[in-house]
């Protein structure tokens, strides 16, 4: 089992990568609002996995595990949505949802297996 300095770090570049992405888009009056959303979303995990990792009970660990979960989600979404609005970053974008989705899956098992006494 990987410790959960990896989901940590994994979580980090995931948002750091959204960051990298965003910097080389295109601005425009459709991008711009997606890029603000994507970047709220994506790094937004690696911060809540972070509180997670120092919550007070099991309870808060279980919300905050529950809001990667909703923002990996969220993540995934917007960079479908980019995808769209700029194809010729398709490939650099599937890479991103398939990291987004692959974190979604992992805080969804994370939060199906603590159970709140």
């Amino acid at each position: 089992m990987k410790s959960k300095y990896y989901l940590l770090e994994r979580t980090a570049a995931f948002g750091e990568n959204i960051i990298k992405l965003c910097h080389s888009l295109p601005k425009t009056v459709i991008t711009v609002p997606l890029i603000n959303q994507l970047i709220k979303s994506g790094t937004s995990i690696g911060a809540n996995y972070s509180e997670a990792d120092n919550a007070e009970s099991k309870k808060d660990f279980k919300h905050k595990i529950r809001i990667c979960r909703k923002e990996s989600k969220e993540a995934g979404f917007f960079l479908r949505m980019i995808k769209t609005a700029i194809p010729e970053k398709t490939n650099e974008v599937e890479n991103l949802q398939q990291e987004a989705h692959e974190l979604n899956l992992i805080f969804n098992a994370i939060n199906h297996n603590t159970h709140i006494d």
